[in-house]
């Protein structure tokens, strides 16, 4: 969907949806198309460039807010398209943080030796729960999914320090309000359209900066590490104001940083992964680079995660 389109929707303009957001177009899953089908196919791509047969995962750990259904997970249906009967699939829910936390969990795993193969997706189907009335909202966001494989790797490669943080007093920030068991679905709820998401733009724009910058120093430190050693930096794909002003308080180089958005809109937990699988195919990433991602999301959530790149089979 294009900024023209949404010129038909709404009243909007595709100069003020630019302007303010950064946005020129978002893809859009198919009415037939749930979370765990485009979970699927990033995850046999993220198996096919590891060289990882579908037997050997131990687990399946998927970020997601929009989900095929409220239960069961959407991993287990990821997990039955996939044939993976050896892997535990379970979600994680942190809104557009949950690449992040998700990849956190699926690392502890690794580490633990409770598994030795991880498949970890961020995906949403955001076409599917946001309001199309709702002008401040609806031109925001894309669907889309990225995958990666976790397992053991040199201890001077793959993830060297991670950082989750949540605050529930923020949890009015960015929310659906409706269809849990707080609000149930009612007549009223539905006429109100409070089962869709909400959002209180300013300030998560104020919280967003604030903590995607600390997040990524936070990791950058536990790794003993500056920023000046960080070849790619990949932040959550929200707005290019607050990606703008996260890099401005960084001061990183903006070569550094990975942006996908104006293709993209803001896939939720869905665009550290894509991002970082662009840059990566494109050979913007190479071996040995060291790579931070960083994001936050409704809870409110936000974390980073800080990695050595290392071998991939592309």
């Amino acid at each position: 969907m294009t900024n023209s389109d949404f010129e038909k929707i709404v009243d909007t303009s595709d100069e003020w949806i630019t302007t303010r957001t950064g946005i020129k177009l978002r893809h859009v899953a198919s009415r037939d198309q749930a979370c765990s089908d485009l979970c699927t196919i990033a995850a046999r791509r993220a198996m096919e460039m590891a060289g990882v047969e579908a037997e050997d995962l131990n687990a399946i750990v998927v970020g997601t807010v929009s989900g095929d259904m409220r239960f069961p997970s959407t991993a287990v249906f990821v997990q039955e398209q996939l044939g993976a009967k050896n892997a535990v699939a379970y979600d994680v829910s942190a809104a557009c943080s949950g690449f992040i936390f998700g990849l956190h969990t699926g690392h502890g795993l690794v580490v633990s030796g409770q598994a030795k193969k991880v498949l970890v997706v961020g995906a949403e189907v955001m076409s599917k729960i946001i309001n199309y009335k709702d002008r401040s909202t609806c031109v925001l966001f894309g669907d889309g999914a990225g995958a990666v494989i976790i397992e053991g790797c040199p201890g001077d490669e793959g993830i060297q320090a991670t950082y989750m943080k949540s605050d529930g007093g923020l949890a009015d920030l960015l929310c659906i309000p409706g269809g849990g068991s707080r609000s149930p679905f009612t007549t009223t709820t539905f006429e109100e359209g409070t089962h869709y998401l909400t959002m209180k733009g300013d300030g998560v724009f104020k919280w967003a900066v604030r903590a995607m910058e600390g997040a990524a120093r936070t990791v950058v430190e536990s790794a003993g590490m500056t920023l000046d050693d960080v070849a790619a930096f990949i932040p959550h794909q929200a707005n290019i104001r607050i990606i703008d002003a996260v890099v401005d308080r960084l001061g990183m180089e903006k070569e550094k940083v990975s942006i996908n958005l104006p293709e993209r809109g803001n896939t939720s937990s869905a665009t550290i992964p894509t991002a970082y699988d662009e840059w990566v195919r494109s050979g913007r990433i190479k071996k040995g680079d060291v790579v931070v991602f960083a994001g936050f999301g409704g809870g409110f959530t936000w974390g980073a995660t800080l990695l050595k790149h290392g071998d991939l089979a592309i």
